[in-house]
């Protein structure tokens, strides 16, 4: 029998969740209720505010972005994520805060029947579809919980930053003499070494350690799969949502790679220090389900 991705998965988020619940920023959204989590505080601007709306968020996580979403004015949220622990550390954020969520544990493509409501938003955050195998059936999942009317918002690292690695450059790159501002030889650079179109099979990973924090993970293995742009915006519209807005940003929150990159402190997000132009390193998509 073969493995099943979501066991992996899950079994790698349920490690990372209590690190993550330490280093999420957890202490100043508790301190004042007015405050956002950076994600979604960038959001903002394309999101607006939510008042009176029926939200869902999927891959919800640990739930800094779930209590951000519901201080925008939402008239119930809800959050969907696989792992228990994740959920567990969730709700314990919401109890804190005084703030009703529902967390509701579920994978992604099960979240339909799971939930058996409709919404008027599906807010998905970062580092979130590279977990899936099928954008087509997260597309088709987003529609089906969507009301009538109702809207999709995902940003999203870009699948351009998701099929970089971090490499040691030989000799000189050709046509350097021309662009004097490429990389030299000896330098640090990115390069594209992992797929950016969809695959069938996943690639795989032992972390060690997670993004936020050096504790050791207990679980370190994990798949993902990357969606090309034009696979997700093809996959919206091939599930009957209409595109409203699609922003590529040069900026992601978190370090991709560790010595190129320069966190912007109004933002809390990253981008290349030298050239941030040459990386589309995030992006947003918006849509809405035609009434």
């Amino acid at each position: 029998m073969s493995e099943d991705y979501r066991d992996i998965n899950r079994a790698n988020w349920d490690s990372r969740a209590p690190i993550h619940a330490r280093n999420y920023g957890s202490e100043r959204l508790l301190a004042d209720p007015d405050a956002l989590s950076d994600t979604v505080r960038f959001d903002l601007p394309r999101l607006g505010r939510l008042d009176g709306l029926d939200v869902v968020h999927l891959q919800c996580h640990i739930g800094t972005d779930t209590l951000s979403l519901a201080r925008l004015g939402a008239a119930s949220v809800t959050g969907v994520d696989l792992s228990p622990v994740s959920l567990a550390e969730a709700r314990r954020l919401a109890e804190a805060a005084a703030t009703a969520i529902d967390y509701v544990e579920a994978d992604v493509y099960s979240a339909p029947a799971a939930l058996g409501r409709q919404f008027d938003l599906v807010y998905t955050g970062i580092g979130a579809i590279c977990w899936l195998p099928s954008i087509q059936r997260w597309a088709q999942t987003v529609a089906a919980l969507l009301r009538p009317g109702g809207r999709l918002f995902i940003r999203d690292g870009h699948p351009v930053l998701n099929s970089l690695l971090l490499v040691e450059l030989g000799p000189d790159p050709i046509d350097r003499d021309q662009q004097p501002k490429i990389s030299a030889g000896g330098e640090l650079a990115v390069a594209v070494e992992l797929p950016y179109f969809e695959q069938t099979h996943w690639t795989e990973w032992h972390d060690a350690s997670t993004y936020a924090g050096q504790d050791p993970v207990g679980s370190p293995r994990s798949v993902e799969w990357n969606h090309g742009l034009g696979e997700i915006v093809t996959a919206v519209m091939d599930a009957g949502l209409q595109l409203t807005g699609l922003t590529e940003h040069d900026s992601v929150p978190w370090e991709p790679f560790p010595g190129l990159m320069v966190e912007d402190e109004a933002t809390g997000e990253w981008r290349l220090r030298d050239r941030p132009e040459r990386l589309a390193a995030s992006f947003t998509l918006t849509a809405v389900k035609p009434a």
